[in-house]
Protein backbone atom coordinates (compact mmCIF):
# COMPACT_ATOMS: atom_id res chain seq x y z
CA UNK A 1 0.00 0.00 0.00
CA UNK A 2 3.18 2.38 0.33
CA UNK A 3 6.56 2.34 0.33
CA UNK A 4 9.59 1.49 2.55
CA UNK A 5 10.64 5.19 2.47
CA UNK A 6 7.08 5.83 3.14
CA UNK A 7 7.18 4.11 6.32
CA UNK A 8 10.92 5.44 7.45
CA UNK A 9 10.09 8.94 6.65
CA UNK A 10 6.40 8.91 8.68
CA UNK A 11 8.53 7.45 11.79
CA UNK A 12 11.21 10.15 11.18
CA UNK A 13 8.47 12.77 11.74
CA UNK A 14 7.36 11.68 14.75
CA UNK A 15 3.55 12.97 14.29
CA UNK A 16 2.61 11.70 18.07
CA UNK A 17 5.21 13.58 19.94
CA UNK A 18 3.30 15.45 22.91
CA UNK A 19 0.05 13.08 22.37
CA UNK A 20 -1.55 10.97 24.78
CA UNK A 21 -0.86 7.12 25.01
CA UNK A 22 -1.18 4.58 27.52
CA UNK A 23 -3.22 1.34 28.34
CA UNK A 24 -6.63 3.33 27.63
CA UNK A 25 -5.55 5.28 24.53
CA UNK A 26 -4.00 3.65 21.16
CA UNK A 27 -2.16 5.80 18.71
CA UNK A 28 -2.73 4.42 15.28
CA UNK A 29 -1.49 5.56 11.79
CA UNK A 30 -4.34 4.19 8.55
CA UNK A 31 -2.64 3.71 5.16
CA UNK A 32 -4.80 4.86 2.48
CA UNK A 33 -4.52 2.60 -1.15
CA UNK A 34 -4.59 5.66 -2.88
CA UNK A 35 -4.74 9.33 -2.25
CA UNK A 36 -8.15 10.85 -1.15
CA UNK A 37 -10.13 13.66 -2.73
CA UNK A 38 -11.91 13.59 0.69
CA UNK A 39 -11.70 16.81 2.84
CA UNK A 40 -11.95 17.30 6.62
CA UNK A 41 -11.07 19.45 9.46
CA UNK A 42 -8.80 18.43 11.77
CA UNK A 43 -9.30 17.46 14.38
CA UNK A 44 -11.95 15.38 12.72
CA UNK A 45 -13.99 13.48 16.38
CA UNK A 46 -15.87 10.04 16.01
CA UNK A 47 -18.63 10.30 17.47
CA UNK A 48 -19.12 13.91 16.55
CA UNK A 49 -20.85 14.43 19.62
CA UNK A 50 -20.30 13.67 23.21
CA UNK A 51 -16.40 11.92 24.20
CA UNK A 52 -14.85 11.19 21.35
CA UNK A 53 -14.24 7.37 20.55
CA UNK A 54 -11.57 7.84 17.21
CA UNK A 55 -9.76 11.05 16.99
CA UNK A 56 -8.39 11.78 13.63
CA UNK A 57 -5.42 14.21 13.91
CA UNK A 58 -3.57 14.68 10.83
CA UNK A 59 -3.69 13.64 7.12
CA UNK A 60 -0.33 13.20 5.60
CA UNK A 61 -0.10 12.07 2.37
CA UNK A 62 -1.67 8.86 2.34
CA UNK A 63 -1.37 8.46 5.94
CA UNK A 64 -3.89 9.54 8.40
CA UNK A 65 -3.02 9.74 11.94
CA UNK A 66 -5.18 9.68 15.42
CA UNK A 67 -5.94 8.35 18.42
CA UNK A 68 -8.44 5.94 19.35
CA UNK A 69 -10.06 4.83 22.95
CA UNK A 70 -9.66 1.02 23.78
CA UNK A 71 -13.15 0.34 23.27
CA UNK A 72 -14.97 -2.12 21.56
CA UNK A 73 -17.09 0.53 19.55
CA UNK A 74 -13.80 1.64 18.15
CA UNK A 75 -13.25 -1.32 15.58
CA UNK A 76 -16.36 -0.02 14.36
CA UNK A 77 -15.55 3.70 13.67
CA UNK A 78 -11.88 2.70 12.30
CA UNK A 79 -13.91 0.22 9.90
CA UNK A 80 -15.99 3.66 8.42
CA UNK A 81 -12.26 5.27 7.21
CA UNK A 82 -12.81 3.71 4.09
CA UNK A 83 -16.01 4.67 3.06
CA UNK A 84 -15.14 8.51 5.02
CA UNK A 85 -11.88 8.02 2.66
CA UNK A 86 -13.10 6.50 -0.63
CA UNK A 87 -10.39 4.49 -0.42
CA UNK A 88 -9.21 0.94 0.87
CA UNK A 89 -7.34 1.52 3.67
CA UNK A 90 -5.79 -0.77 6.63
CA UNK A 91 -5.37 0.77 9.84
CA UNK A 92 -1.86 -0.48 12.54
CA UNK A 93 -0.82 1.14 15.98
CA UNK A 94 1.52 3.20 15.92
CA UNK A 95 3.96 0.59 17.50
CA UNK A 96 3.56 -1.70 14.72
CA UNK A 97 4.59 0.98 12.42
CA UNK A 98 7.71 1.88 14.12
CA UNK A 99 8.37 -1.66 14.25
CA UNK A 100 8.51 -2.34 10.36
CA UNK A 101 10.74 0.79 10.76
CA UNK A 102 13.57 -0.30 12.83
CA UNK A 103 13.00 -3.70 10.39
CA UNK A 104 13.42 -1.65 7.22
CA UNK A 105 16.22 0.29 8.69
CA UNK A 106 18.32 -3.24 9.75
CA UNK A 107 17.21 -4.73 6.38
CA UNK A 108 18.58 -1.27 4.72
Amino acid sequence: MCSGNDILGLAARNPFAGQPSGPAILQFVSVLAKRSRASFKVPLHVPSDGEWCVRVLARQDRFVIGLCRRQMKAIGYLGQFEKLFGVPATTRSWSTILTIARALKNAG
